[in-house]
């Protein structure tokens, strides 16, 4: 369960580790010294992804991976599974949450032999209902990413899932475009996702600017997941995308900044603004008045300080008759009502 009083942030190694494992744990050490809640990886071999085949409908035509056959790239981008468990025990030594996205079901038992304790569903398996129902039913939480799904196959995705015992689901607004443009987002999914499904919600973000996340977090996403790379790391397949080193402190601060600006659900103000409330307007004398002289337009104005009545009683006080002498520069206070009988 995902329990946190600021946005949750997730940080995405995927292949950023360029297939090796030292960079891999400084990846791990790098998100937890720049404040992620927690760190995620991707669990699957080439072999469970597809099959090494030079068909035509295994070549990737455009894109950042262009000229890929599916096999080579997953290849390439894999985290080795021996790595796991010696990943899983340097980040709980770190104390960092650490947890997975897995691709088939041998990927869901390696995890569970680890203990992880969270499962991600990446947008691409989402309509793979049997690796949901494998995911489910080990009751432990998930998030479901919906990059390119429509309602309906969420609707379904959701309700199989929570069929098969999965009690604490999350979602993730998601564009599967690798970097994703600002006008690639409907950040106004979230708010649908949110009064559709009565979860949390949140954002998998594969673009490039901040205010994508800001914007998340203000129609009320809660998790933010973003690919993550050391300082100055120029290889790595995700590298375009990822936040760098010191990049991701500056990005969690600003995504907290916009969380806290947000402030409470019920209409509230500090108190501190009460000390601004002296220069509101009120009603003061701008002529000496002597008593028994009648208000009037002449005589009293609303003016800034707020020292003296409220303007809304203004009108009422035209054409009465002053109760006591009134100085010029002096506001009228609560006892001329009182004298008057106005409430």
């Amino acid at each position: 369960m995902i329990i946190s009083n600021s946005p949750y942030f997730i940080a995405e190694i995927s292949a950023n580790h360029c297939g090796k494992k030292s960079l891999a744990k400084k990846l791990i050490k790098c998100a937890k010294d720049n404040g992620a809640s927690a760190v995620k990886l991707q669990t699957y071999t080439a072999d469970m992804m597809t099959i090494r085949s030079k068909k035509k409908y295994f070549q990737i035509n455009e894109g950042l991976w262009k000229g890929y056959q599916l096999w080579d790239l997953y290849e390439e981008a894999h985290t080795p599974l021996e790595w796991h468990s010696e990943l899983f025990d340097y980040a709980r030594k770190l104390k960092i949450k650490i947890f997975s996205t897995p691709f088939d079901e041998k990927a869901v038992d390696l995890l569970e032999s680890l203990n992880c304790f969270m499962y991600k569903v990446a947008s691409f398996e989402m309509t793979d209902l049997p690796l949901i129902k494998k995911i489910a039913k080990t009751g432990k939480p998930m998030i479901i990413s919906t990059g390119m799904a429509s309602l309906e196959e969420i609707d379904e995705t959701y309700n199989y899932a929570k069929r098969y015992g999965a009690k604490d689901i999350s979602l993730l607004y998601c564009v599967s475009k690798y970097p994703a443009e600002t006008k690639d987002f409907n950040i106004n999914n979230i708010k649908i996702l949110k009064e559709r499904f009565g979860c949390k919600i949140g954002l998998s973000d594969h673009s490039k600017d901040e205010n994508v996340a800001r914007a998340a977090i203000a129609a009320g996403a809660e998790i933010i997941e973003k690919h993550i790379a050391l300082n100055k790391q120029v290889d790595g397949l995700d590298v375009k995308f990822s936040l760098k080193g010191s990049e991701i402190k500056k990005f969690i601060f600003s995504i907290n900044q916009t969380y806290d600006i947000l402030g409470k659900k019920s209409f509230h103000r500090e108190k501190s603004e009460n000390k601004s409330k002296i220069f509101r307007r009120s009603i003061f004398a701008v002529e000496d008045i002597k008593k028994g002289v009648k208000f009037s337009k002449k005589n009293i104005r609303r003016i800034r300080p707020g020292n003296g009545l409220s303007p809304k009683f203004y009108e009422y006080l035209i054409g009465q008759k002053s109760p006591f002498n009134i100085s010029k520069g002096e506001p009228l206070r609560k006892n001329v009502l009182s004298k008057l009988a106005i409430k």
